[in-house]
């Protein structure tokens, strides 16, 4: 196949991606350490400063979906496939997912439960990436300066969200406007490792990018079949990165066709390879989501978190002064203008633009299409810093002395410390929240002896009604069925949310609350100090049977016969 780069070309691109020195790597291994050190801290004060009677769950952000992760990890470490344990309906084990079936089987080996394991997958998710990533900035920038300014930008910028926070105690009277334009994860990677590292491990299908450009310079096409592993590796974990893949990779490709006036054939070769190699569990999560009535309920319902990607005029409140630089460098450099750029700029550029497309998708899940985008958006920031901001700023007389000295460093240094603020708010309001020592991050002890209990006595296919609170746990710690549990897994959720207020009701008549447990065959109902909140009456014979009693929490079974 003919090279579609000349020999000088493509030896000065490897050497660009072999130009790191061994201090940098340590650089790099330095400075993931320090973060997943510095990250650990609102998880050591959740459990340090976890009141007598309450216990800390391990998680310290977004709890309903951890929990869904963590029913998943229980029910893998016995099976290869799971049920749906968040819902109450009778489901069959036909869920599979490879990052948490990986986790239960090494945590069955080594003897660590959901949450060692969760942070074992937080240190090792975050090494790997960061390690990517600088390996990837290597093959965008030759200059040492450049690369670290990038992985910084990437490892730290963060949106505007701390300017919504100063206007919520300032002029929005104690409202928060935009909540999700401060708190969503997948473009914040410090955010990410703090409470989201399964976002961090969904990100390392950046390896592909690298696979495929090593390929293209060397014009072999063994680097696509490695590529098309990996991606099909990371597609059973997370199947809706395929099409971040997919489009990148076929905007990079159009890119290069209308470049050149020719067909690129190697990378119309290698996303097919790519493409036919992986796209097995994209079609296994359709074929799950079409076919399964359960599990096409559960998709349906992704609409019910309402978390989307925020409109077009709101992305620099997200993304912030990076995305603002890299909006302004992409502009700058003439979209339009093909010739004569270089496969790695074009390639970054393609990166970049789909972006605003896959972001919008008309998909329930669209919001995760940003996972990885803060990448592109941190190398057109850094070449927007050191090829057009620093030179800019040298040239004002009334610039600080710092800046006309070091105008590079200084001018790198503060956009990184800049959008970066974010995160330091985002870091120290896990501390605040955890502070107040209250679900969904803890547990009562009580509560959790007797979901104790509910896992010695209750088996796989019982139904155990409770609050939400206590619900999103039931799976993760006794094998059982919730009846309620989480916004999108729980079948009919806001049907049963209002079950659920309507049972644990003082006023609400027997009739109507013994109907929901034969409508549901529940099991066991969970009464502790959640459900009292909700105005829960004392459940008495003979429709109960008082099964464990401690402290303030009691578990109680119908007695009387069911219809199933």
């Amino acid at each position: 196949m003919q090279a579609e780069l000349s020999y000088s070309s493509t030896r000065a691109e490897e050497r660009t991606a072999a130009a790191v020195t061994r201090r940098e790597w340590l650089f790099v291994l330095a400075t993931a350490l320090f973060v997943l050190a510095v990250t650990t801290l609102p998880y050591l004060y959740g459990y340090w400063s976890a009141p007598v009677d309450k216990r800390f769950m391990g998680v310290i952000y977004n709890v309903p979906d951890h929990m869904q992760y963590f029913s998943w990890f229980r029910e893998f470490s016995y099976a290869n496939l799971a049920a749906n344990k968040l819902t109450p309906e009778p489901n069959k084990p036909i869920f599979f997912n490879l990052l948490w079936w990986g986790m239960a089987r090494i945590g069955g080996v080594l003897g660590i439960g959901y949450a060692g394991m969760y942070q074992m997958l937080r240190w090792v998710a975050t090494i790997l990436y960061l390690l990517l990533i600088y390996r990837m900035l290597s093959r965008f920038f030759a200059d040492r300066l450049h690369r670290i300014t990038a992985f910084l930008l990437v490892l730290f910028g963060a949106g505007f969200g701390w300017v919504l926070i100063v206007m919520k105690y300032t002029v929005t009277g104690g409202e928060l406007i935009w909540p999700l334009d401060v708190y969503v994860a997948e473009p914040n990677t410090f955010f990410s490792i703090l409470g989201s590292p399964h976002f961090i491990a969904a990100a390392l299908y950046m390896f592909v990018f690298d696979l495929v450009l090593r390929g293209q310079a060397q014009q072999q096409l063994r680097y696509a079949v490695y590529a098309g592993l990996f991606a099909l590796f990371m597609g059973w974990q997370h199947a809706y990165d395929l099409l971040i893949v997919y489009g990148v990779l076929g905007a990079y490709t159009m890119l290069v066709w209308l470049r050149d006036r020719r067909l690129p054939l190697y990378l119309i070769w290698s996303c097919l390879i790519v493409g036919v190699l992986s796209v097995w569990p994209a079609l296994y999560s359709v074929l799950l989501t079409s076919l399964d009535p359960l599990w096409k309920e559960v998709l349906k319902q992704f609409a019910n978190a309402g978390v989307y990607t925020p409109p077009l005029y709101r992305l620099p409140i997200l993304l912030g002064l990076p995305f603002l630089l890299a909006l302004y460098t992409a502009i700058r450099q003439n979209p339009l203008q093909l010739q004569g750029v270089s496969n790695n700029d074009l390639f970054v550029r393609g990166w970049f633009w789909i972006s605003f497309v896959l972001v919008y998708l008309p998909v329930d899940y669209q919001i995760h299409m940003l996972n990885g985008w803060q990448v592109p958006i941190a190398i057109l920031a850094t070449q927007g810093i050191f090829g057009y901001l620093a030179p800019a700023l040298t040239q004002r007389r009334w610039m600080p002395q710092i800046f006309v000295h070091r105008p590079a460093i200084a001018v790198a240094a503060f956009v990184i410390g800049f959008s970066s603020l974010t995160n330091l708010y985002l870091f120290a309001w896990r501390f605040y929240d955890l502070s107040r020592h209250d679900y969904p991050y803890y547990l009562h002890r009580d509560e959790v002896a007797a979901l104790r209990w509910l896992e010695a006595h209750a088996h796989s296919d019982d139904v155990i009604l409770s609050s939400l609170e206590l619900g999103q746990y039931v799976p993760a710690e006794t094998g059982a069925h919730a009846f309620l549990a989480h916004w999108a897994q729980t079948v009919d959720f806001y049907g049963k949310s209002a079950r659920v207020s309507r049972f644990f009701d003082g006023a609400t008549p027997d009739v109507e609350r013994l109907g929901i447990i034969a409508e549901y065959g529940v099991d066991f109902v969970f009464l502790g100090p959640a459900e009292r909140s909700l105005g829960a009456a004392e459940l008495q014979p003979p429709d109960f049977q008082e099964m464990y009693t401690i402290g303030e929490v009691k578990i109680l079974k119908p007695v009387f016969p069911l219809e199933r």
